[in-house]
């Protein structure tokens, strides 16, 4: 059974059709086109400081090991022996020089080539047999990173990193680039829900609609001051390249004392004031915004705010990547990582990871909040009658499809991209737009049979069968 082309036409209308958040062929059409095409998010560099650390992380069914060679060199192995297909690494994280299958004990440069293989000559009669020369591991199709954020492709001919994040780069530096020490992480902690992963991409990206009615509780016990959860309409939400999120309002101040007001030091805003652009220096001190949730199409989030961690009026801001796994139509598990300056003094950040599990860790009150909304959501997509229903995302647009408020001038947004003042579902509309370009788009993605060691397959025209198709891109 084929999905409904109505069902594309509606969402790009900005009417949803509810049973797109539970729908099992929806979601193979998602592994099939999506998944197989984007860049996906899967680690920070600073989980593998050292030659031969490493960490497993899956892309979906796929799982990899995201290691850092001998020569430094950052390589993505798909975690498959080449013999019988064991996996080669069952730890989640370490440190090795070589990986060992458990089955057949086949053995593993951490830059993936084989160097090990019992009884070769008598198995295989040598060389003759089974060449070892240029086998190795199967590399990720792509792989690349920006400021040590690590992302893996699963299509061969995907566009560079850089040209998918597109603009978005200009905000992700105020997550991922505070100084030029670069970022550190702790984590990822690791939980599941039963929710559709969609749902957690759009509530990041731009829904600043929820935060009056779902977090009451945690304005009402003094969790923050200032900006209040109804103040958020006053922030804007912004799209630019492949991402986009949110944003608060600062009082009125000069960059240093509207920093000081989100609880930075002046040790890491003098690092700032040199690391970021002037424009980027401008959407704070001139235009008066702070960046907070964000989400990078499909499925990675951000998140930063400013709580109060202590007794008193103080806040302190913390900053968490997260990833949206999807394990089926109906659940999801989440990656959620802690970043920090990695030169940040070090009472900073104690405190801000303190705030982090206070308020977006596996137990935080947010999580808490949200995560009752996503499964309701996907609990009623469920049923029959969800397929008769189109939900209305249409926030911020007239009946003509023209804005109710008019986008920020260049004055008053000094970022690239469109930015709108007050509520507004532009966003959520811009990730799910993307995703029906690439879930409807039934072109069979780029496959590079790869042979080791034998006899060749035959191959469809134009591919090669050899190892030297592999794409092994350098982060």
């Amino acid at each position: 059974m084929s999905i409904d082309p109505t069902v594309y036409t509606d969402i790009r209308n900005g009417m949803l059709p509810a049973h797109i958040y539970n729908d099992q062929e929806i979601f193979e059409a998602e592994k099939k086109n999506l998944f197989s095409r984007a860049w996906l998010f899967v680690g920070h560099e600073s989980e593998i400081p050292q030659p031969g650390d490493y960490v497993v992380r899956k892309v979906l069914d796929d799982s990899f090991i995201i290691v850092r060679d001998e020569k430094g060199e950052i390589r993505a192995h798909f975690n498959m022996c080449l013999h019988r297909g064991m996996q080669v690494c069952r730890a989640e994280m370490g440190n090795a020089s070589h990986f060992r299958c458990p089955y057949h004990g086949w053995s593993y440069r951490n830059d993936g080539r084989i160097v090990g293989l019992p009884f070769h000559q008598e198995a295989y009669g040598g060389e003759a047999g089974f060449s070892r020369k240029g086998a190795r591991l199967l590399p990720a199709p792509n792989l690349d990173s920006y400021n040590g954020l690590i992302f893996i492709s699963m299509d061969p001919d995907a566009p560079s990193l850089m040209d998918y994040l597109g603009d978005y780069t200009f905000f992700l530096d105020f997550y991922t680039k505070q100084s030029e020490g670069g970022l550190e992480v702790r984590g990822p902690q690791r939980w599941r829900v039963n929710a559709n992963w969609k749902i957690g991409a759009e509530n990041f990206a731009g829904d600043m609609y929820h935060t009056p009615q779902t977090h009451t509780s945690v304005v009402e016990i003094g969790l923050f001051r200032e900006p209040k959860a109804e103040k958020r309409k006053d922030g804007n939400t912004y799209w630019a390249g492949n991402g986009g999120g949110t944003t608060y309002k600062l009082p009125e101040g000069t960059l240093e004392e509207r920093l000081r007001y989100a609880g930075y030091p002046d040790v890491m805003i003098d690092r700032m004031k040199k690391t970021w652009t002037q424009e980027q220096l401008d959407v704070i001190g001139k235009n008066g915004f702070l960046i907070s949730a964000s989400s990078i199409f499909p499925n990675m989030s951000l998140v930063h705010n400013w709580p109060k961690v202590e007794d008193g009026d103080d806040v302190l801001p913390f900053i968490s990547l997260r990833t949206w796994v999807p394990i089926s139509e109906n659940e999801t598990e989440v990656y959620s990582w802690f970043a920090v300056a990695a030169d940040a003094p070090d009472e900073f950040k104690e405190l801000s990871y303190k705030a982090y599990l206070m308020c977006f860790g596996s137990t935080g009150m947010f999580e808490q909040d949200d995560v009752e909304n996503w499964v309701s959501l996907t609990n009623t997509a469920k049923g029959s009658m969800a397929r008769r229903l189109l939900l209305n995302g249409r926030m911020g647009m007239l009946k003509d499809g023209s804005n109710v408020v008019a986008p920020l001038t260049e004055d008053q947004w000094s970022a690239p991209g469109e930015a709108f003042v007050g509520y507004g579902e532009y966003n959520q509309r811009h990730l799910l737009n993307r995703w029906v370009d690439y879930v409807s788009n039934d072109e069979p993605v780029a496959s590079r049979p790869i042979t080791v060691g034998g006899v060749e397959s035959e191959c469809s025209a134009g591919d090669a069968c050899d190892s030297s198709n592999a794409t092994t891109g350098k982060a």
